[in-house]
């Protein structure tokens, strides 16, 4: 039960890499909560494959992971070039051109054609995560005419960003839309919306995914500038947000971004919603079998800001060391959270219960955390009131004990929390008291003598029903007679 030592949740993007049975296997077995399918890339018919073999495997080794759909969006990509790249010279004009088919050393084309309406003469475009960096001389028609400022190698379909941010592309693209259903299909637990801008942009992708007859909980990733000031509007909408660091240090300044994880983290936590950690945090394990130091602090940083998960791209879905890659992670994380500070008492000062399952949460928590208890246990049906305890840090394990499938995966994401199933679907509270108990023994989470918070809802089975918190001593609890 090592991994359950690790409150930080680890997610890993699959792809080449990860594609393989016994990588899987092996990957999970390492520490991975959460599987990342990047819609960016691959069919339909790849992702359902994929997720197949990730709840097999989960079957196989007896393991709980959570699979998260991540839409493409609408990427402001350059098209194709005739040779597949071309070489830019600081001083070089070069044009972007709606109009244009195959790219050359002169221009290219462009998959977003409304781009020429959104940009003016002054403006600073940024190429491949700012890689290459056009100044706009002119808009001609269709034409976006530029002198090249930072160059380098510019190859097909690579993103397009503008300093400071403002490009108008709707956050879901026709593709997303068909993905969405894809994502239904799969039953994924989490779906990821790339570049919302609003609220509305989370509602629409609810809608659709609630049309689609799926129930995923959803992930805005914050990578646009305009995101920045709309932050409680877009958390108000979905469960959690990804603090997308690649995009969005292209738009605000790489310098703002770690000021900003912190804010951002801070904030999804007083609102009660998840959070992940992603972009190049182990980015040099794509080829070295070893992290930078920089990248372990990044991996701390993370985890002492509160993040509920870390996320590994290319390193878990090209790279070539993805097991050594989760193990690192793993290790960094179970250390710095050692070190974590728990300050509930102060955390307590400024929150306001106007719910009953909450308060019943809250008071779990404190009691635990004063009385020295081994776990908490929250029976729970829709996973809402493990979420909650899990948003302060209170040095206790929090496990979700459910009888329902779908809410056993998606508490996977939440930091500190361990899902646990309870077979029991009567209605008599002993019972399933009793069950829940030996789940924990069983599970070798507390032994005799040991004292657990459980808490309950009544009438039993109902949703968001928890008002009731029992403490218990492991063991004194005699079996009625039957």
């Amino acid at each position: 039960m090592s991994a359950m030592k690790r409150s930080t949740k680890i997610v890993a993007t699959l792809g080449p890499a990860s594609s393989d049975p016994a990588v899987l296997e092996r990957m999970i077995l390492a520490g991975v909560d959460v599987v990342r399918l990047n819609f960016s890339h691959g069919t339909a018919a790849d992702h359902l494959k994929r997720a197949e073999l990730v709840r097999e495997t989960c079957r196989k080794i007896d393991r709980t992971v959570g699979i998260m759909a991540d839409l493409q969006g609408p990427k402001i990509r350059v098209g194709k070039f005739k040779d597949g790249k071309v070489a830019l010279n600081k001083g070089d004009k070069f044009i972007l051109d709606a109009d244009c088919e195959t790219g050359d050393a002169t221009r290219v084309g462009l998959d977003y054609k409304e781009l020429p309406r959104d940009v003016r003469p002054g403006d600073v475009l940024l190429l491949d995560d700012g890689k290459i960096v056009l100044d706009v001389a002119s808009v001609k028609g269709n034409e976006i005419h530029t002198v090249t400022r930072h160059g380098g190698t510019l190859s097909n379909n690579k993103g397009i960003n503008r300093q400071g941010g403002g490009l108008t592309a709707p956050a879901l693209t026709p593709k997303d839309i068909d993905d969405i259903r894809t994502a239904a299909q799969m039953k994924a637990d989490y779906l990821a919306v790339s570049f919302p801008k609003s609220g509305a942009d989370m509602y629409m992708a609810k809608e659709l995914m609630r049309a689609a007859g799926g129930d995923s909980l959803l992930i805005a990733k914050i990578e646009r500038a305009e995101a920045i000031p709309a932050l409680e509007d877009i958390m108000n909408a979905c469960d959690g947000i990804m603090v997308a660091r690649g995009d969005l240090a292209v738009e605000v300044g790489d310098a703002s971004v770690p000021a900003l994880q912190k804010r951002m983290i801070r904030t999804a936590r007083e609102l009660n919603k998840l959070t992940i950690t992603a972009t190049q945090m182990m980015e040099s394990m794509i080829s070295s079998p070893v992290p930078t130091r920089a990248e372990v602090s990044d991996v701390a940083n993370a985890v002492l800001d509160g993040t509920d998960a870390v996320m590994l791209s290319a390193e878990s879905a090209s790279g070539q060391y993805p097991v050594e890659t989760i193990e690192a992670m793993s290790r960094i994380c179970v250390e710095a959270e050692k070190s974590h500070p728990v300050t509930l008492d102060r955390e307590f000062l400024d929150r306001v219960f106007k719910r009953v399952d909450q308060s019943i949460a809250m008071a779990a928590l404190f009691t635990a955390y004063h009385l020295n208890v081994k776990a908490i246990a929250a029976l729970t049906e829709s996973g809402s009131t493990a979420l909650w305890m899990s948003r302060l840090n209170c040095g206790v394990p929090i496990y979700a004990l459910t009888s329902q499938t779908n809410t056993r995966y998606r508490t996977t994401l939440f930091r500190d929390t361990y899902p646990l199933m309870v077979k029991y679907v009567g209605h008599d509270r002993e019972e399933l008291l009793e069950e829940a108990e030996a789940v924990l023994v069983r599970s070798g989470v507390v032994a005799e003598g040991d004292l657990i918070v459980l808490t309950i809802g009544e009438p039993i089975g109902k949703a968001g029903g928890t008002n009731t918190m029992k403490i218990v001593r492991v063991g004194d609890h005699k079996r009625r007679a039957p």
